[in-house]
């Protein structure tokens, strides 16, 4: 199997029932095919399959295989002026929109984001547009915090240099109306919990490798909601939620893609300077695209 999830490229050949797409047409590639059997898609809640296969990661070939055969209601055409690195972008874009419209955060509300890897910064960047009045920010890494604070964030803080959910909570009298917990330990999540106001909303979009607990008083007597945010729109509606709304954005010019993108390395080099390089904690890069 060759993995690689997100994705974009030029179609070579189409099937011969295929009417929507031809040769020569860049896309970009929705990696979640979903089983259209289930209760989940019966229903028409298709990103709650309990079937779903993700191309590049439990199908032949991804994206970083020469070509990859995928079914033609996984590929979204890239309009004129969206770069083709650009549509390998479509696929985090739309996990960082997508958990913002799962925390039914509004235009006004202040927000608090803990954990600025890749996701975290593009649930930034989906926040900032969406009208967020003031974003903080708690992050170790001083390069992602620049990054952030380029995005749009009103304050980034060091979550080891002090107590982040009490700064958010002076800052804000009494706490940020949503919080998003993407960096999947015990400390941020409860950090997040701490940083939200009465009433407010906590969404998780990490996963972790360790049980994390937490003390249920926080959420229950101060009337907290905790959601968690999982990909996104999968087909059909991804092609009526967050994958066309973020190649709309792409195609206006709305979002930073640059801010995002710190290196470009040729296939060849993808294990020293692309796995190597992002696994390291002190890295000082977010996204590294990968040219054939």
């Amino acid at each position: 199997m060759v993995i690689g999830h997100e994705f974009s490229g030029v179609v070579s050949e189409v099937g011969d029932d295929v009417r929507r797409l031809e040769a020569g047409d860049p896309v970009a590639v929705h990696p979640n095919i979903p089983c259209y059997d289930c209760v989940y898609c019966t229903d028409g809640e298709y990103n709650h399959c309990t079937h779903t296969v993700a191309i590049g990661l439990e199908t032949g070939a991804g994206g970083f295989a020469e070509s990859a055969v995928v079914p033609a209601q996984q590929v979204h055409g890239l309009p004129d002026g969206v770069e083709r690195w650009e549509g390998a972008l479509v696929e985090p874009l739309a996990v960082g929109l997508h958990a913002v419209r799962r925390s039914g955060m509004q235009a006004g509300d202040t927000v608090a984001i803990f954990g600025c890897g890749p996701i975290g910064l593009m649930a930034l960047d989906a926040a900032d547009a969406a009208g967020a009045k003031r974003i903080f920010v708690s992050e170790p890494n001083d390069n992602r915090c620049e990054v952030a604070r380029r995005l749009g964030a009103d304050a980034a803080i060091d979550p080891f240099a002090e107590d982040a959910a009490e700064t958010i909570r002076k800052a804000t009298d009494g706490g940020v109306n949503a919080a998003f917990e993407f960096a999947g330990i015990g400390p941020a999540f409860n950090a997040a919990v701490r940083s939200t106001r009465r009433g407010g909303t906590i969404t998780v979009g990490s996963l972790s490798d360790d049980e994390i607990t937490t003390d249920l008083d926080d959420i229950v007597l101060n009337e907290r909601e905790v959601r968690g945010t999982f990909c996104y729109g999968f087909p059909p509606r991804s092609f009526r939620s967050e994958f066309d709304a973020i190649i709309q954005s792409l195609a206006d010019g709305t979002i930073d893609t640059e801010a995002f993108v710190t290196d470009r390395i040729p296939l060849e080099d993808i294990v020293e300077d692309g796995y190597e390089e992002l696994i390291d904690p002190e890295t000082e890069h977010i996204k590294i695209p990968v040219k054939p």
